[in-house]
């Protein structure tokens, strides 16, 4: 399992399928959330990955937003094995070397509330839809790493 943090223009045509392939099994297939997934954001993302044998089995994607780096389309497909602790931990790292150090901000799923809080997220907002998903805002101070 290999550890990558690339630019978009820096993707490969596999990765960018892999990608997308993954984000439409998790958040389409699994969880029945109905939207467009390419909303252009990810042109200025930074999109931190775990690939082993060709397949991305985690992501994210971080990019700055308003003074901080906000985190989104957070996915394993392997769980229950610390990937998704290690990609947390390795992708705001890879965020803060190339976007400053900065708090990292993220509107997570609420069933997964509980995982962020014990990495060092805050929760700072009460509970709110997001395409039919109840959701919280979530913040990991600047300077403050994944635990």
């Amino acid at each position: 399992m290999t550890f990558a943090a690339k630019l978009f223009h820096e993707l490969t045509a596999a990765e960018i399928y892999e990608i997308l392939k993954a984000r439409s099994r998790v958040f389409q297939l699994e969880q029945g959330i109905r939207c467009l997934d390419e909303d252009d954001v990810d042109y200025d993302s930074l999109h931190c990955f775990f690939e082993e044998n060709g397949r991305v089995t985690a992501y994210l994607r971080a990019f700055p937003d308003k003074g901080k780096i906000r985190v989104g389309r957070v996915l394993t497909i392997t769980r229950g094995q610390g990937h998704g602790k290690l990609l947390m931990a390795r992708s705001v790292e890879a965020a803060r070397e190339k976007f400053g150090s900065r708090a990292v901000v993220m509107d997570a799923q609420k069933h997964a509330e509980e995982f962020y809080r014990k990495l060092g997220f805050v929760t700072t907002s009460g509970e709110f839809l997001e395409e039919g998903v109840v959701h919280v805002k979530m913040e990991l101070p600047s300077g403050q790493t994944v635990e």
